[in-house]
C-alpha cells in the first residue's frame, strides 16, 4: 500500500475527540477487522539535544554527519519546538509513561542511592502496558533508567514489571567507567579511552600489532591484530570484537593470567541484563553478548527481535541507544563517514584542557549511532540504500519512525550559538530543548517542520493514537501529554498547547540524603550519582571517599559544604575559590513567546556558618530560528533586578500568567499519602499490594514506603489505614 492511499484510508476513518484515528468504539483486540495498525521503532538518543542536529538547522561550524536521520527527517515531520526534562530518567518517563516529575518524583537521574518513590512506580501505565491493548508486542534495546535494579523488589526484572515482552540492555543506565588498564594489561590511567592505541598515536604505550584474546564458548581464543594506517589500532579492533589486546606480543597457547574479562569499560563491556518470557537474565561481564561496541549490540539486538515478528501482530521496538553519553569513547572507524573527526586524538580525557577532543568525541559517538540506525532500518526492510547508497525510508513498511533526544546536551559538548553554560541539567533551552522527528504512513506532505510546542509526554500520547485508542480513557490517574497526530495527518493543524513544562531537581532518598558533591569546573552539583559518573564527566568529587588533591576537606553531603570547607581552610581566599551553586530545584514553563524559568538552591552562609536558600525567577523572550535562535542566556532575562514593574504591560502580564500557570502544574496532581497504586484512592487494594510485598519477605523500599524510610513496614500499612478514601 503506498503512503497516499494508506494516507486516505487513515482520514476517512472518524476522528474521536482526542485525537485518535480510530472511532472509539471499534474493538481495538487483536484480530478484529480494524486498519491494521503500523509496527512503531521509537530511537531515543542519550544527551543528544537540538543544538547537535544538522536536519534542524542547527549542528555549530562542522556538524555531525547524520545521513540517516537526515533521510528519515527529509521523509517525516521535524517538531522544531519540543521540550523534554533537563536529564535522562525524568525525560524517559515522561517519554514512556506520559508523565511530568511532579507524578512520578522522578526529577534526576536514578542513582543507586534513590528510593523505589522515584523510579517508574509498577502500577505507572507505561507505554507497553497501553499498546498492549491494542495487540501490540513491545521490546526494548540498550538503556533503560526508569527504575532499579537497586531498591526495588524486581531488581533487574523491571523493565518486564513495567510491560515489556522483551528487554535487552543495561538496567542501570550509565555506561561504566573507561577502563585504563585496558583489560589489565597495564597500570591505571595509562589508556584514557580504555584500549591500546597505535605506535602513531601514542609513540610510548602504543603499538603496532598485538595478541587479541576473546572469550568463548570453549575458553580464550587468541588471534594477531595490526594496527591500520589512517584506520583503528589493533587494540581498538580488538575491543571491538570484545577482546583484550596483549601489546606487542604473539598469541600464545593459554592467555596471561594478567587479563582481566571483569571489568567494565564504557561502550565496550557492559553488565548485559535480558528480560524474556523465560525470566531475568543477569550476563556476567565475560559473556560476550555484553562485549563489544554498545550501539552495535542495541541494533544487532533489536534487529534480531523485529525479523522474528509474527506477521499480522503489531509491534513497537524502543532503541535506546546508550550514545553519545558520557564517558565519551571512540567508536569504531568503520561508523564514522566524515572528515571532522579524522583530528580526534586517542585521549578520552573530561578535563578543561581537553574541550575540543570531547566535541569531537561526541561527533563521532552520534555519528556511529546514526550509521547503527541506518543499518537497522535497511536489515529490517524499513528503508533501503538508493542511488550512490543513500538511505530512502519506505513508508510500505507500515512502520512509524520516531526519533527523539532524551533531554539537552551535555555542556561541554555544546554546539554555538547555544549556551554551554546552561545545558543539560538546567531548565534553560540548551539542557531541554530536543529534537524530534517522526515518519510514517500517516504523514501528510513529508519534509516539513511544526513549529508547535510539543512536549515528551505528548510523544506518548501518540503512541496510543497511532495504536488506535483513546489514550485519556485508558490512564486512570491521568497523564499530562496532549494529542499529536493531528501534527502528522494536517499539515494547517493549529498549535495544541498553549503552555509547555519542564522541571528538575532531587530524587528521594531516605533520610533526606542526596547524591554526594561532585565540582565540574566552577560549580558545584547533586546531579552526577556518585563518585565514579562525577569523575567521568570531569569533575573532581567532595563527597564520601573524595581523594582529590584540591579538596580541602572530603566526605561531605552538601554542596553548601564545599563552600563551607573552602572558607574555614582559606577565609582570605575564599572569594577567588568559592564555588557557584548548582541548582537542586529547576522548573520552567513557556507560551510561544516567553518563558518563565525559576531556581533553587543551598548556599554557604559565612555570618551564619551555614546554609541559606538562593532562588532566582527568571523571564525572558525566546524563539526557534535558525541557525541563530534567541536563548535564555545570561544577560537577557528580562526580570533582571527581580523587579516585575520593569516590564512593560504586556510582558507583565504574560509573566503573570506563567507564574499562575506554573504553580498550577506544580501542583498537580497533588499528594495522596497512603495510594500506593496511583489509582487515587487509598483504600483495601493498597492494603493487599503492601502486604503482599512483607508477606513475600520485602522489607525494603516500595511506593508504599511513604516516610520515606527505605523499609516498608507497619508504619507504612498505618498511613493506609489512616487515610482510606479517595484522594483530595
Amino acid at each position: 500500500m503506498n503512503r497516499l492511499s494508506h494516507l486516505l484510508i487513515l482520514t476517512g476513518i472518524a476522528l474521536t475527540v482526542s485525537g485518535c484515528w480510530l472511532d472509539s468504539d471499534s474493538d481495538t483486540a487483536a484480530g478484529d477487522h480494524t486498519p491494521q495498525r503500523p509496527n512503531i521503532l521509537f530511537v531515543i538518543m542519550d544527551d543528544v539535544g537540538i543544538d547537535q542536529m544538522p536536519s534542524m538547522g542547527y549542528g555549530g561550524v562542522h556538524p555531525p554527519s547524520m545521513p540517516s536521520i537526515d533521510a528519515i527527517a527529509a521523509e517525516g515531520v521535524r517538531f522544531r519546538n519540543t521540550w523534554s526534562m533537563p536529564e535522562c530518567s525524568p525525560g524517559r518517563a515522561a517519554l514512556l509513561a506520559g508523565s511530568y516529575p511532579t507524578r512520578t518524583h522522578i526529577n534526576q537521574a536514578i542513582g543507586p542511592n534513590d528510593l523505589a518513590n522515584s523510579q517508574l512506580s509498577p502500577y505507572a501505565t507505561t507505554i507497553p502496558k497501553l499498546l498492549k491493548q491494542a495487540g501490540y508486542q513491545s521490546a526494548m534495546f540498550g538503556k533503560f533508567h526508569l527504575a532499579g535494579p537497586e531498591h526495588n523488589v524486581a531488581g533487574n526484572g523491571t523493565p518486564g514489571e513495567l510491560g515489556w515482552d522483551y528487554f535487552h540492555g543495561w538496567t542501570g543506565g550509565l555506561p561504566g567507567s573507561i577502563d585504563t588498564t585496558a583489560g589489565g594489561v597495564a597500570p591505571e590511567g595509562t589508556y584514557s579511552c580504555g584500549f591500546v592505541p597505535s605506535l602513531v598515536e601514542d609513540p610510548l604505550h602504543g603499538a603496532a600489532f598485538g595478541a587479541c584474546y576473546v572469550q568463548s564458548g570453549e575458553g580464550t581464543a587468541c588471534s594477531g591484530l595490526t594496527s591500520v594506517e589512517h584506520g583503528d589500532s589493533a587494540g581498538l579492533q580488538c575491543l571491538t570484537r570484545g577482546g583484550i589486546l596483549v601489546p606487542g606480543q604473539a598469541c600464545q597457547a593459554s592467555a596471561p593470567a594478567a587479563l582481566d574479562f571483569e571489568r567494565e569499560n564504557a561502550h565496550y563491556v557492559s553488565p548485559l541484563v535480558i528480560n524474556s518470557e523465560e525470566g531475568v537474565e543477569e550476563a556476567p561481564l565475560t559473556d560476550p553478548r555484553g562485549r563489544g561496541y554498545r550501539s552495535t549490540l542495541e541494533v544487532d539486538a533489536a534487529r534480531d527481535w523485529i525479523n522474528t515478528r509474527k506477521a499480522g501482530t503489531p509491534w513497537m521496538a524502543t532503541v535506546s541507544f546508550s550514545a553519545a553519553h558520557t564517558p565519551l569513547q571512540v567508536p569504531p572507524g568503520n561508523l564514522l563517514p566524515s572528515d571532522a573527526t579524522a583530528a580526534m586524538r586517542t585521549d578520552c580525557g573530561m578535563g578543561t584542557d581537553n574541550l575540543v577532543n570531547q566535541r569531537l568525541l561526541t561527533d563521532a559517538l552520534i555519528e556511529a549511532m546514526d550509521a547503527e540506525l541506518g543499518r537497522l532500518l535497511v536489515e529490517t526492510g524499513i528503508a533501503e540504500r538508493g542511488e550512490g547508497g543513500a538511505l530512502v525510508y519506505r513508508p510500505e513498511s507500515d512502520t512509524v519512525v520516531v526519533i527523539v533526544g532524551d533531554n539537552g546536551s551535555l555542556g561541554t559538548t555544546v554546539k554555538p550559538p547555544f549556551d554551554v553554560t546552561r545545558a543539560k541539567g538546567t531548565a534553560y533551552q540548551t539542557g531541554v530543548w530536543v529534537p524530534l522527528i517522526i515518519a510514517g504512513p500517516m504523514v501528510a506532505m513529508p519534509d516539513r517542520d511544526v513549529g508547535s510546542m510539543v512536549n515528551a509526554a505528548d510523544v506518548f500520547h501518540l503512541f496510543g493514537e497511532i495504536a488506535g485508542l483513546e489514550v485519556a480513557g485508558l490512564i486512570p490517574n491521568g497523564h499530562d501529554g496532549v494529542s499529536m497526530l493531528p501534527y502528522l495527518l494536517d499539515p494547517a493543524q493549529p498549535t495544541l498547547r498553549q503552555y509547555n513544562f519542564t522541571e528538575g531537581g532531587l530524587n528521594l532518598q531516605a533520610g533526606g540524603g542526596r547524591n554526594g558533591p561532585c565540582v565540574i569546573a566552577t560549580t558545584c552539583s547533586h546531579t552526577p550519582v556518585n563518585k565514579a559518573v562525577c569523575e567521568d564527566n570531569g569533575g573532581v568529587w567532595w563527597g564520601v571517599g573524595a581523594d582529590a588533591p584540591e579538596v580541602v576537606r572530603g566526605d561531605l553531603t552538601q554542596c553548601w559544604q564545599v563552600n563551607q570547607a573552602i572558607y574555614q581552610d582559606d577565609p582570605a581566599r575564599y572569594d577567588a575559590d568559592r564555588k557557584g551553586m548548582g541548582w537542586t530545584v529547576y522548573q520552567a514553563v513557556r507560551d510561544d513567546e516567553y518563558k518563565l524559568v525559576r531556581n533553587h538552591a543551598l548556599d554557604y552562609d559565612i555570618d551564619s556558618d551555614g546554609p541559606i536558600d538562593v532562588y532566582s525567577e527568571e523571564f525572558y523572550r525566546i524563539d526557534q530560528q535558525a541557525p541563530t535562535p534567541r536563548l535564555d542566556s545570561e544577560g537577557s532575562d528580562l526580570l533582571a533586578g527581580g523587579d516585575p514593574s520593569s516590564l512593560s504591560d504586556e510582558e507583565r502580564a504574560r509573566h503573570a500568567e506563567l507564574s499562575d500557570q506554573l504553580d498550577a502544574i506544580l501542583a498537580s496532581p497533588g499528594e495522596c499519602p497512603g495510594d500506593g497504586n496511583q489509582d487515587r484512592r487509598v483504600d483495601e487494594a493498597d492494603l493487599a499490594n503492601l502486604d503482599a510485598l512483607v508477606d513475600g519477605g520485602w522489607s525494603g523500599s516500595s511506593v508504599y514506603d511513604f516516610n520515606l524510610d527505605g523499609v516498608t513496614d507497619a508504619v507504612d500499612r498505618a498511613v493506609i489505614s489512616d487515610h482510606f478514601g479517595p484522594c483530595p
